[in-house]
């Protein structure tokens, strides 16, 4: 199976507004900055016999939200050993990281995302949404 994590969220934009000449409107505004981090698996993009996908929405990527992931990954695969494909990030690789005995995790070579199908997924919805 291949592994990743995207981020989607939204940033607020002040745009330029109309206003008569010679008035400087004054509109208040607040920066926001809000995301959600998918985690996603696959062994067929999704599934093409039941489209399966293995996936979860947390708020952070980090070592623990990695470990939560993995540990549900693990449960609904009780019956199967999984080598899971996954790139080099910091939480991936980390001492701390707890990794279920059916999971086995393989690294893809540095700077490769073009090998991770899962990458494709995320052009996929950005696309969609935007």
């Amino acid at each position: 199976m291949f592994m990743d994590e995207a981020r989607f969220g939204r940033i607020n934009d002040v745009r330029r507004c109309w206003a008569p000449p010679g008035i400087h409107p004054v509109v208040p505004f607040q920066i926001v900055r809000e995301y959600i981090y998918a985690y996603a698996v696959n062994a067929n993009l999704p599934c093409p016999f039941d489209g399966d996908l293995d996936a979860l929405i947390l708020p952070d990527v980090n070592t623990q939200s990695m470990s939560l992931f993995l540990q549900e990954l693990s449960l609904n695969h009780v019956h199967e050993h999984i080598v899971l494909v996954l790139d080099r990030a910091g939480w991936h690789t980390a001492k701390d990281l707890t990794v279920p005995r059916n999971i086995t995790l393989q690294y893809l070579p540095p700077y490769s995302p073009e090998l991770n199908p899962v990458e494709h997924l995320w052009d996929e919805i950005r696309e969609m949404v935007s």
